[in-house]
């Protein structure tokens, strides 16, 4: 007979590409990882991996088990689903999220998810997307609220929100008042989202084609960061307003309108890989979806 939990070693060690990968997911030892796939090797009479001094890599026959193996997984957890209540969701789920999400609706997701699910843990990281997307390939996070889609196989997306940006200044810097030229706005600084962002480089397009061949742009994967030398007169900053309203209220922030091509919108989805124990994942994006129409992503009153 063959032991679930060889089936389920194999799996692991194959999905996370090392055994020491699984052996940290099943929270046993190397060794053991080790055992379990041999046993589960001896039982099928087939070689599942190959081993050298790099790792563990796939056979042919392997890689035609695998599916078999993640089949009878998804079986065993559609079982265990079907036997318990629907409204019962315990353990850690690893949540990344890019930080204009963390400014605007995450605590009311976070709310809802604890009233929802109170044995559910949630941890949170955050990150620019361009981090967040190697994350969760490489199943370091199981799902992330990041500028995407992501077009990868086998990766779900769940569309949340979209916002507009703008061009972001304080009232020190005199661009306001009238319309500004990107050869206005070159003379300083421009702070924005990270170099491996879109915003960063069609901002960088667009002044390189006005003829700024050199533009200083400031980088930053933290909001908070741009919001703070924004206010400081550090330069102008392109950003989404959808929380700045207590600033620009006060008169210390005002958007400028200047003259060059569209910025492009900040498009903001769930996303998670498809598969086992992704069930899980679905609805907590569902939840968020909820939050942002309820809120309309927008940022939670009395900002700061």
């Amino acid at each position: 007979m063959i032991d679930f939990r060889n089936i389920e070693t194999f799996f692991w060690a194959a999905a996370l590409g090392s055994l020491r990968a699984a052996s940290e997911k099943l929270g046993t030892t190397q060794p053991a990882v080790s055992q379990r796939i041999a046993s589960l090797e001896a039982a099928l009479g087939v070689r599942l991996f190959e081993r050298d001094v790099r790792g563990v890599t796939l056979t042919a026959k392997g890689q035609e088990m695998l599916s078999h193996a993640e089949r009878m997984m998804q079986a065993r957890g559609d079982m265990l689903k079907a036997a318990q209540d629907q409204n019962v969701m315990s353990g850690t789920v690893r949540i990344g999220v890019a930080e204009t999400i963390v400014q605007t609706w995450l605590s009311t997701f976070i709310e809802e998810v604890h009233s929802a699910y109170p044995a559910l843990i949630l941890e949170i990281e955050v990150d620019s997307s361009h981090v967040l997307r190697t994350q969760l390939m490489s199943r370091q996070i199981d799902i992330a609220f990041l500028m995407g889609p992501i077009l990868e196989e086998r990766i779900e997306n769940l569309p949340l929100c979209t916002y507009s940006l703008a061009w972001v200044a304080s009232p020190k810097l005199q661009l306001g008042g009238g319309v500004c030229t990107l050869e206005d706005i070159a003379s300083r600084p421009i702070i924005t989202h990270p170099s491996n962002s879109s915003p960063y480089r069609v901002v960088r397009d667009m002044l390189m084609r006005a003829g700024v061949k050199t533009p200083r742009m400031y980088g930053s994967a933290s909001v908070s960061m741009i919001v703070r030398m924004t206010l400081d007169g550090i330069g102008t900053a392109v950003i989404t307003p959808v929380f700045l309203e207590r600033e620009l209220a006060a008169g210390e922030l005002q958007i400028l309108d200047v003259k060059s091509d569209p910025l492009p919108d900040l498009s903001f989805t769930a996303s998670w890989i498809d598969g086992l124990e992704s069930r899980p994942m679905r609805s907590l994006a569902e939840i968020a979806q909820g939050v942002v129409v309820r809120t309309k992503g927008r940022a939670p009153k009395g900002y700061k």
